[in-house]
């Protein structure tokens, strides 16, 4: 079997009632919902929650919330693996056990089927653990810097003259999907490391959000790639 994890966590402090806030004329889970549907991978849509008015609109949106999150993963200092972990544990005590596990952030409008289509497929053609979406930084992080109180200075001594050419490409964590086996979730084996698949997305539809600037950024975003899809 292969399930989706959603985790909405309530009490969200910086923006408030952020999982199930409208983003363009429907609540921002939606998107992560709608897309697992789309992809047709998944037997089961979960959403973890400890938020009772989240799970209706999870459910609303075509989701499953068999459980209610329990309050020692539920707080603002949890991770993504002991979420994703304890619905696939919970899958293994009370369902039929799952092979893969995909956590999809549930603030992740820009993620598409197609990108959850080719990560799954790159991680079960190959042994390895985990299969992630990942972005290009649009700076060398190399000639990165610090304030200091009398102004700037490099992170990188060593690389503050080099051309950007000559640096090495650097990556971060995009936050829309994680696959994993499930093995892996219940194993507690690290998502950065060797044993991970990046799976690459252009950085023009990577935004998180964590803040109203960002929520706003996001807006702007999606609907100039609205836009740009429809005079295509």
């Amino acid at each position: 079997m292969i399930v989706a994890v959603i985790p909405a966590r309530g009490g969200s402090k910086r923006i408030p009632k952020k999982n199930i806030r409208d983003f363009l004329g429907k609540p921002i889970i939606a998107y992560s919902i709608d897309a697992a549907r789309a992809s047709g991978l998944f037997d089961r849509i979960l959403v973890s929650t400890d938020d009772p008015e989240i799970a209706a609109a999870a459910r609303a949106r075509g989701a499953e919330t068999p459980f209610l999150r329990p309050p020692e993963i539920s707080d603002d200092r949890t991770g993504t693996a002991p979420v994703v972990k304890h619905a696939v544990a919970w899958l293994q005590a009370n369902a039929t056990p799952p092979t893969f596990a995909c956590c999809i952030y549930a603030t992740a409008p820009f993620v598409e089927a197609t990108d959850l289509k080719a990560a799954y497929a790159a991680l079960k053609a190959s042994t390895q653990a985990f299969a992630f979406s990942v972005a290009s930084f649009p700076f060398p992080i190399q000639r990165a810097l610090k304030r200091v109180e009398s102004g700037v200075t490099p992170f990188f001594p060593e690389h503050a003259e080099a051309r950007s050419q000559d640096l090495e490409e650097a990556f971060h964590d995009a936050g829309q999907f994680y696959w994993g086996r499930a093995e892996a979730w219940l194993e507690d084996r690290p998502l950065f490391a060797p044993t991970s698949i990046p799976h690459i997305l252009p950085r023009h539809r990577v935004q998180d959000i964590d803040t109203e600037e960002d929520w706003v950024r996001a807006e702007h975003l999606y609907r100039a790639l609205q836009q740009a899809k429809a005079d295509a």
